[in-house]
């Protein structure tokens, strides 16, 4: 009970906001074939669960495996960029210039070079999680103090026990919060991939619904799309606090 009221505390601005919504909608300030009301959209999210959840299915799937992928490849490329300077000094500025270009920019080229297909979708899913991944792992290895790290050194520690004793469980607060970051970069990266290309797919599914003018539809898939990110990022929560218990004592 205590925990539902925390959670209606936590969002009570935004159901004021859904309520106000709701209320001009209903009025007639503003006309639902501008904007739907809320009640409309959950209708129309209902009416088409069956076909949101097939579309979800599949840019559920493209955004894990884009996930995975650049969690790999950012602990690989954290470690090396904080072993070696000269390495961080010429690769950093590259991961730099990677997060200035638009997603929207670079997804039309992925498709033109690789196709319909998951492929190019799981490229831009890589290419946005990655930044955020990488930084925050190297801000987790560089939060090691330095008492602690000489005293690695005088117990003659090798590479991997400092990183596996030290340096990586250090790091795992920023590792949870580069993780809530790209789990909502990566949806999101996967819907953008979807609209320019695609079989099914919620970016495949709003294309279609825009060009038909079914705005009470796009609406709904936006919500799902925003509840779908929500839970993820409760998700890594829930998670973080198994992993790190010691910090996360009730």
């Amino acid at each position: 009970m205590r925990h539902l009221l925390s959670l209606m505390h936590q969002y009570s601005l935004v159901m004021i906001i859904l309520m106000v919504w709701q209320l001009v909608v209903a009025t007639g300030l503003l006309p639902d074939y501008l904007l739907p009301s809320p009640w409309q959209i959950m209708q129309a999210l209902f009416e088409d669960a069956r076909l949101l959840a097939h579309h979800a299915k599949y840019t559920l799937i493209t955004a894990f495996i884009g996930t995975a992928i650049g969690l790999v490849l950012s602990f690989v490329l954290s470690i090396v960029m904080d072993l070696s300077r000269p390495f961080r000094q010429s690769v950093y500025p590259l991961i730099l210039l990677n997060q200035t270009i638009p997603t929207i920019a670079i997804a039309p080229l992925l498709v033109i070079w690789l196709g319909y297909g998951i492929l190019p979708k799981v490229v831009l899913v890589v290419l946005s999680v990655f930044f955020p991944m990488t930084i925050a792992l190297l801000d987790g290895y560089r939060s090691v103090s330095r008492e602690a790290l000489d005293l690695f050194r005088s117990m003659k520690a090798t590479t991997y026990q400092t990183y596996r004793h030290l340096k990586l469980p250090y790091s795992m607060g920023y590792f949870f919060t580069g993780l809530k970051v790209s789990l909502s970069y990566a949806l999101i990266s996967a819907v953008i991939a979807e609209w320019l290309g695609g079989y099914h797919g919620l970016g495949v599914y709003m294309t279609r619904v825009r060009k038909s003018y079914e705005l009470d539809n796009m609406f709904a898939v936006i919500f799902l799309i925003s509840f779908l990110t929500l839970a993820l990022i409760a998700f890594v929560k829930w998670l973080e606090r198994r992993v790190m218990s010691y910090q996360h004592k009730e």
